[in-house]
């Protein structure tokens, strides 16, 4: 597949503001590292010259606090920066803000937490952008269908066969379980919803970055019994690629990873392991859509598979589903199977699928 280029239309910013939404809920989410006990997101909106606003979303999903901190950066370290200043085309504010707190972010040792505040604003720069045009952002960025596939994801441990009943009913076609709590509960709840869903439906896992190497090369063989189309995450993100290439060669199961690695360079190391089958980085957690376009780029030049990472607000959702439709060439869209309504009440195209396709339609943005 030959790459292809963002569009380069000028942009003058003229206000970035960041709101803090979240919403109680009745259900934690569980993964192997930690709960969430509510729903936060940070949604950022950008307005240029004319008054015309984009939306973006930074992610903010661990610790708690940490959607007000990501707030705070954006509107005290990230909009002074580009407030009042013309930008040649939508990558160029994403540059200026990387490089402009470049040395900030290792005296501060917050690299992850400003990369994704800069991730909001250029999701939100984007969305300004195709909304000047009069186009839905995948058609902006060059696709050629507003069409995307879906699944249900972030299935908790805990009764999952009744999730996964009540996204089936709502039209997913395509189910990815949390897996890393112990042998028996993992493989208890994947061998009694493989049933539930039969042989022919997708069904994945995430291991959330729980297992050691050894641990690793012991169950991924035994995961080849449920016909899984991926593992993910099997291994800890900062583990040796080495390591990852080891395990691929065990695992009966393609790997997949990508929403814990961070820049050009990171991204590169792991599309040249050859460990990996499917590319999953988080557009709200690094890189908005000016990083990780090239990357993906990349990523299907070698051949991997592009399945973007998404578990947080709607805003974040839609701009993945965008950018998976421009990019083209399959791939599914990640969408959270709990309750959330920061995703629900901003993106309703998602909640009820048909036959686990959705269509974003042809409004601007």
């Amino acid at each position: 597949m030959s790459a292809r280029e963002l569009p380069k239309d000028a942009v003058q910013v003229a206000r970035v503001e960041a709101l803090v939404l979240r919403s109680p809920i009745d259900t934690p989410v569980r993964t192997s590292f930690g709960v969430m006990n509510e729903r936060p997101a940070v949604f950022v909106r950008v307005t240029d010259a004319d008054g015309v606003q984009g939306w973006g979303e930074a992610w903010c999903n661990f610790p708690a606090c940490g959607a007000e901190h990501r707030a705070r950066l954006v509107e005290t370290v990230m909009a002074p920066l580009v407030e009042g200043r013309t930008f040649a085309h939508p990558r160029a504010v994403y540059e200026k803000l990387t490089q402009g707190t470049a040395v900030l972010a290792i005296q501060s040792g917050e690299f992850g937490p400003m990369a994704q505040a800069i991730a909001g604003i250029d999701l939100a720069v984007w969305d300004l952008c195709a909304r000047r045009a009069k186009q839905p952002l995948w058609r902006y960025l060059g696709g050629a269908s507003g069409e995307v596939d879906v699944y249900a994801s972030g299935v908790n441990p805990d009764d999952p066969e009744r999730i996964v009943g009540e996204r089936f009913d709502d039209g997913y076609r395509a189910f990815k379980l949390k897996v890393g709590f112990s042998i028996e509960r993992d493989f208890g709840n994947l061998a009694r919803v493989r049933a539930q869903v039969g042989s022919r439906l997708p069904l994945m896992v995430d291991a959330n970055q729980a297992w050691s190497f050894d641990e690793a090369r012991i169950i991924a063989p035994r995961l080849e019994q449920f016909h899984l189309a991926w593992l993910e995450e099997p291994l800890r993100a900062d583990r040796p690629w080495a390591e990852w290439q080891e395990l691929a060669k065990h695992s009966p199961v393609p790997l997949a990873a990508g929403e814990n690695v961070a820049g050009g360079d990171g991204f590169d190391a792991a599309i040249a392991s050859k460990a990996l089958r499917f590319l999953q980085p988080d557009l709200a957690k690094w890189g908005g859509i000016s990083g990780c376009w090239p990357v993906v780029q990349r990523a299907q030049a070698a051949g991997l598979q592009y399945l973007p990472h998404y578990l947080g607000g709607g805003i974040g959702l839609l701009a993945s589903a965008h950018m998976l439709a421009a990019v083209g060439a399959g791939g599914m869209l990640e969408v959270d199977a709990n309750p959330n309504p920061l995703r629900t009440e901003v993106a309703p195209v998602f909640v009820r699928p048909q036959a686990g396709r959705c269509t974003l339609g042809d409004a601007p943005g």
